[in-house]
């Protein structure tokens, strides 16, 4: 079977499982989505876009989406500050969670450690809720965050299949969302990029999937796409190495294709609004970092080639070998 298929097959069972109010044929499907990352999936309140463009694309569907961020943190520090746990928060037993909350409070105890007191403030939560948050996850996106370009395996290969195995334990579907930090570009290219580096780490990204049953957001291979389509376009910004609106955009479309196998293309969604913003005396909260517009609303071409590019580098990526 191939890759193609066999995220057809996947999407198709996903579908008949989710939940469905009272059983009754007709009524509103629901999907519980966790994003786990840091400021890739924080900026522009990505996983907001997301549930836009989800709920536009299928009618009748509430698409339930909650974040665990840190910034600048890999997977790797993610299991540290115990993520795993609101992974499998339908089976999370009380014990579990309090031996989390004392080695997080060890942690805490480093003044310099900021992350550990931040997720033990989470998990303060997690214990405050824990029979009230009982629903299992249909999916779970897990960010890269260059993790996934050193080593071998890479430290991504080492933690995306320990987040996968429980997630597969309570139901869920993976996503794989790959960033690409060191390819945006922050101005308009004159050539394209070379494809030789970036079409060897989408092949190791596709083993890793292919090894754990996950579907992947390739977004290497849909921004080498869209700097060769539209190398006018920028995505990531100037004065800040995160990615831009555009960016944003194009990662949506692209989780969109990657959740429900289907094409981001029509979808009336125009327009991103990032979080951050200019760092001036006056401290403009309208203007972004490079001082333009917070919001950019996409024209009708660029909408379209967005979500065409997406697409077509999703489905590209379904025949690496």
């Amino acid at each position: 079977m191939t890759r193609s298929f066999h995220h057809i097959a996947i999407w198709a069972f996903a579908l008949l499982s989710l939940p469905m109010a009272a059983g009754a044929a007709g009524e509103a499907k629901t999907l519980n989505v966790l994003f786990i990352g840091n400021s890739f999936t924080a900026r522009h309140n990505l996983s907001t876009v997301v549930k836009a463009m989800a709920e536009a694309g299928n009618p009748g569907l509430t698409f339930n989406r909650t974040d665990v961020i840190y910034g600048g943190r890999t997977l790797k520090d993610h299991w540290r500050l115990g993520t795993q746990n609101i992974v499998k928060q339908s089976t999370l037993t009380e014990a579990e969670e309090k031996a989390t909350i004392a080695a997080l409070e060890k942690d805490a105890a480093d003044p310099k450690d900021k992350y550990a007191k931040s997720a033990l403030a989470r998990h303060a939560e997690v214990l405050a809720k824990l029979e009230a948050n009982r629903k299992p996850w249909d999916i779970i996106v897990l960010q890269s965050y260059r993790d996934d370009i050193e080593g071998d395996p890479t430290l991504y290969a080492e933690y995306a299949p320990k987040f996968a195995a429980l997630a597969k334990a309570q139901g869920a579907r993976v996503i794989l969302y790959e960033t690409t930090p060191n390819t945006q570009n922050p101005q308009p290219l004159t050539k394209v990029p070379d494809p030789a580096p970036i079409l060897a780490k989408e092949r190791a990204i596709a083993a890793l999937a292919k090894r754990i049953d996950a579907s992947v957001a390739p977004m290497a291979l849909v921004t080498l796409r869209c700097q060769t389509q539209r190398p006018d376009l920028t995505l990531r910004f100037v004065n800040d190495a995160h990615l831009n609106q555009t960016m944003a955009y194009l990662t949506a479309c692209t989780l969109y294709a990657a959740i429900f196998n289907q094409s981001p293309v029509g979808l009336p969604i125009d327009s991103v609004t990032d979080i951050r913003t200019m760092e001036t005396p006056t401290h403009d909260k309208t203007k972004d970092r490079d001082g333009n517009p917070l919001t950019r609303k996409f024209s009708d071409k660029d909408r379209a080639d967005l979500q065409r590019i997406a697409w077509e580098g999703w489905s590209e990526f379904q025949k690496l070998p």
